[in-house]
């Protein structure tokens, strides 16, 4: 849940027995058991791993294990264990603490802390929009690809 260059908001629900964060960002949910439910089993990998978590006091503690190692934090391993606090500090601001614990990449786990600030308006779909130059850039080079390609393939009188 680390800040990108654009679409890092987040909405945070929580339902009996559930947390749901839902990120701006690709529009991906994470939906947290809080009932204390025991993890899949170890062969069980997903990309964003799999999730529990508990209330300490005024904190929200979440768990996650069971990593593909597909889509590896600062090169970690599918080994990785990330323990994440939420603290409402006030009624604008969210503390989001997290340790990172993988022997088979660091020799010690590792933390860091960021606020985490109430925005005012909706969630943007993770989609091209009015405007925006990089679909059409990715556009003209796809078209420059396929037209190498149909170049080199008429080079080679392929049909």
């Amino acid at each position: 849940m680390l800040p990108q260059t654009y679409n890092s908001n987040y909405q945070i629900l929580q339902a009996p027995g559930y947390v749901m964060i839902l990120f701006e960002m690709a529009h991906d949910v994470r939906m947290i058991p809080l009932d204390g439910r025991p993890s899949v089993p170890p062969a069980v990998r997903q990309w964003t791993g799999d999730s529990r978590g508990h209330w300490e006091g005024d904190t929200l503690v979440v768990e996650t294990t069971n990593f593909n190692g597909k889509n590896p934090l600062k090169g970690s391993s599918e080994n990785m264990r990330v323990t994440e606090r939420f603290t409402r500090v006030d009624a604008d601001m969210i503390r989001y603490q997290f340790t990172i614990n993988d022997e088979s990449t660091w020799t010690r786990p590792w933390s860091a802390e960021l606020p985490m600030w109430r925005t005012v308006g909706p969630l943007f779909e993770h989609a091209c929009h009015e405007g925006n130059r990089g679909l059409y850039n990715t556009l003209v080079g796809a078209r420059l690809e396929e037209k190498k390609a149909a170049e080199e393939a008429a080079r080679k009188g392929v049909k």
